[in-house]
């Protein structure tokens, strides 16, 4: 029999941010703080506007939301512990320094929105937890790191394993957090439901 295994492979983490946290997070309030957040900031409202961003995103204007407000000051304790977890499974050697979170971001997207494929360059781990997953709502896409070099390879089979997939599709729900290396790209498909898809994303950059 062939002796094949599988090589370089591409982690994805994905637990209850709540598994984890020190002080549990609500998230009906983490959703009302960024409805809230999002109808106040003007400059993140103009700078959606000026982009052709889809609904809103604070990356732009607000980069202090852990200190501005309590309830993502506790999210971010939590996102530190499932970081932690992640960093150990992937086996990083960090010396005498951590991973911290150098940046974290409301989207909201209405029917129709999407956020096109992208990494997120400077960083190490990337990530997004759930706020408000709406029935019919947008998976997150996620791209083999190889498929540039791919060249002529076919296409995969419909029903070939996961980990043969040139693009996987995961469906998260509200309070969960999934975690990448932030070199890989990934894409939120538009947004085919009726209501707001919510979510916060972040950065943990070693420095």
């Amino acid at each position: 029999m062939p002796d094949i295994t599988s090589l370089f492979v591409t982690r994805l983490y994905r637990a209850a941010l709540n598994d984890l946290a020190k002080k549990k997070v609500d998230y009906a309030d983490l959703s009302a703080a960024c409805q809230a957040i999002a109808e106040d900031d003007e400059a993140g409202q103009d700078w959606c506007e000026a982009q052709g961003y889809p609904g809103y995103t604070s990356y732009s204007s607000l980069n202090d939301l852990p200190w501005r407000f309590p309830i993502f000051g506790d999210l971010e304790k939590a996102l530190d512990k499932h970081v932690a977890a992640f960093v150990k499974d992937l086996g990083f050697d960090l010396g005498a320094r951590k991973l911290k979170c150098d940046s974290l971001w409301i989207n909201i997207l209405p029917e129709g929105g999407m956020h096109a494929s992208h990494i997120h360059p400077q960083s190490v781990i990337s990530g997004t937890t759930y706020v408000a997953m709406p029935k019919g709502t947008s998976a997150l896409k996620l791209e083999d790191p190889r498929l540039p070099m791919m060249m002529h390879a076919p296409l995969r089979m419909k029903k070939a394993a996961q980990e043969l997939q040139q693009f996987v599709y995961v469906q998260p729900e509200v309070g969960e957090v999934l975690l990448w290396e932030s070199w890989l790209r990934h894409e939120v498909p538009m947004n085919m439901a009726e209501e707001e898809r919510i979510s916060v994303s972040f950065n943990y950059g070693w420095g």
